[in-house]
């Protein structure tokens, strides 16, 4: 029998963690900001213009934004408010932008209302995956 070596896989070359931590906290606060750190103004334009114009329907559609609820009573309902508040702040300055200025829409009933809720709660989550991107880009894990 011959005698066949094998190597083991080698590991990508990781970027600096001081790097790793800028473009992940730029891509939250300024949704896209990480792909125009990372050369990918394209990506970036794309993803920035996303999250704004969902977070902006949201906002016109005028969506109610969660609010930290810690209920001892109904768990799925502090689930649902605390995911809520989390998937909000996601979005960034768009989010502290809105609350600055004074947004606040109760809860109140309707479908439109309801739209509005889910797509200011989508734009943060949609800028989360975008993090995740950058996150993937400067660790070398995707081109």
């Amino acid at each position: 029998m011959a005698n066949i070596a094998v190597s083991a896989p080698t590991a990508a070359p990781s970027a600096p963690f001081q790097k790793v931590v800028t473009v992940v906290a730029l891509a939250w606060l300024l949704p896209g900001a990480g792909h125009f750190l990372l050369k990918r103004p394209i990506r970036g334009a794309i993803l920035s213009a996303s999250v704004v114009v969902m977070f902006a329907f949201g906002l016109l559609m005028r969506g109610a934004m969660f609010e930290w609820l810690w209920s001892s009573t109904d768990m799925l309902t502090t689930l649902i408010y605390c995911g809520g508040y989390v998937a909000n702040n996601a979005a960034g300055v768009p989010y502290y932008l809105a609350t600055w200025m004074g947004y606040v829409q109760p809860d109140v009933a309707g479908h439109v209302h309801d739209y509005g809720t889910k797509f200011l709660a989508g734009a943060g989550l949609l800028n989360v995956l975008a993090m995740v991107d950058a996150y993937e880009i400067v660790t070398g894990e995707k081109d």
